[in-house]
């Protein structure tokens, strides 16, 4: 039942990548990387698929995606810039984004600094929000764009390849995404200890 819906899931899908091309990956992604919690994985692994099925190339795809998913994240950072946290306590719910949430977000931010942006592009639940922290602190705009260039660039990368992998054998895309979710699992454990260490490694050295 589950391959099945999910098999028609990715056609649907399959078929907007084929129809808006390259247009349509930006816009996807450009969604994406705002507030709307909407998985980048949607688009990019029918793109990717279809990258292996030569209707697709692989550089203007990660052009596209990479520009989506960076001024999507710099229309949060200048919200959050612009408009401080009165924004987010007064409106939080229209950005999908709690109280309590912002804070867990600011303190993320706040102990691990600007390479947080970094991380957070490849953390799901967070890389749709690691923005607003960012431009609460008013960090430094080139350092953001860097570090969500190259965060988003390793995530993009890995999600076409992961549809590149799905083009071999199109009945096994379903397992491939039960694989590519315990592969994210072990990525967020070794991100988080890699944080954990050196949050400690600051604090002896306080």
């Amino acid at each position: 039942m589950f391959v099945e819906f999910f098999g028609e899931v990715f056609k649907l899908i399959l078929n907007f990548v084929q129809i808006f091309g390259y247009i349509g990956i930006f816009i996807m992604t450009f969604i994406e990387s705002t507030f709307i919690p909407v998985p980048s994985e949607l688009t990019l692994i029918p793109a990717g698929f279809l990258i292996a099925k030569g209707e697709l190339h692989l550089a203007p795809v990660l052009i596209s995606s990479l520009a989506g998913t960076l001024l999507g994240s710099l229309l949060n950072y200048f919200m959050a810039y612009h408009f401080g946290r009165k924004l987010f306590i007064n409106y939080g719910k229209y950005f999908f984004l709690k109280s309590d949430q912002l804070l867990s977000l600011e303190l993320f931010f706040n102990k691990y600094g600007a390479i947080s942006t970094f991380f957070g592009r490849m953390l799901p639940g967070i890389k749709h929000f690691i923005s607003f922290p960012a431009g609460l602190a008013r960090m430094d705009l080139k350092l953001f764009v860097l570090y969500t260039i190259l965060g988003s660039f390793i995530w993009l990368s890995f999600i076409l390849y992961l549809g590149h992998i799905i083009s071999t054998n199109e009945e096994l895309i379903s397992i491939y995404i039960k694989r590519f979710n315990i592969v994210i699992i072990f990525v967020v454990i070794f991100i988080a200890i890699l944080l954990y260490a050196k949050g400690n490694f600051k604090n002896k050295n306080k």
